[in-house]
């Protein structure tokens, strides 16, 4: 795990510490990186994806600007690349979490060329979407915005 972050790390308010860091460790396999468990905080990694866990009701939370109620995150899904798609997918499928989007490939134009995605989307625990993916690489586009194949 490298020390640098990213320049942007989504910082996400949680009901359970404890239920979601046993979601996104043991199911969803990131790592933690560092805690102060006393203030119900959690820094994850996977890869180079960056996260910090915040349990709502813990002290020190000064971000809110409205009441929280599920599911949280409304309006935003979170886009993480994982070297292997369809490993996480099986892991996520066997422990019995919820799936938003089941796996598909998916092609988004960018220019004169499409970005494929081989991805799915679940619900973690307090509401929030993760749509995890593998790049599937870059093709000349094709007409229409956004196709699957």
């Amino acid at each position: 795990m490298t020390s640098s972050r990213p320049p942007i790390v989504p910082e996400l308010d949680v009901l359970d510490l404890d239920r979601s860091l046993a979601f996104y460790r043991t199911v969803l396999g990131f790592d933690m990186w560092t805690s102060r468990l006393e203030e119900r905080f959690a820094y994850l990694t996977r890869g180079l994806a960056h996260l910090m866990l915040q349990g709502a009701g813990g002290p020190g939370r000064r971000f809110r600007t409205a009441p929280l109620e599920y599911p949280f995150g409304r309006g935003i899904n979170l886009q993480i690349e994982v070297p292997d798609v369809d490993h996480l997918y099986t892991r996520v499928v066997e422990a019995g979490e919820t799936i938003h989007i089941p796996m598909e490939e998916r092609w988004y134009r960018q220019g004169a060329e499409d970005a494929g995605n081989r991805q799915f989307v679940l619900i973690d625990p307090d509401g929030y979407l993760l749509r995890f993916f593998t790049d599937l690489g870059r093709r000349p586009a094709l007409r229409g915005a956004a196709t699957a194949d």
